[in-house]
């Protein structure tokens, strides 16, 4: 029997990140191009280390475990796409909320 659409858990929340490898310092914050979320990371992209400063840089600045942030695209290039996953849908709006000001950072 196929689950019904109200019991299905809320969609994760995906985001399209711009990494800058090998900063000064670590930021997430800034837009660049079409909205995407700028990920400075003082690790170089080398053997795949920026992508996983990168993502936990991600989690650490909205507040969740790295175990819920996942990379869906992008394992070797600066655009990654990302997804969080959430508990529920109010989870969801909050963190849909703190990546636009972020992205407004």
């Amino acid at each position: 029997m196929a689950a019904r659409d109200d019991q299905a858990g809320p969609e994760p929340v995906r985001l399209v990140v711009r990494v800058r490898p090998g900063a000064s310092r670590a930021k997430v914050g800034g837009r660049y191009g079409d909205g995407e979320l700028v990920v400075a990371v003082t690790q170089r992209a080398v053997d795949g280390k920026a992508t996983e400063a990168c993502l936990r840089a991600v989690a650490g600045a909205l507040g969740v475990r790295r175990s819920v942030v996942h990379l869906v695209t992008g394992q070797t290039r600066r655009s990654k796409v990302v997804e969080i996953d959430v508990a529920d849908r109010v989870r969801a709006d909050v963190l849909r909320a703190a990546v636009t000001e972020l992205l407004d950072s």
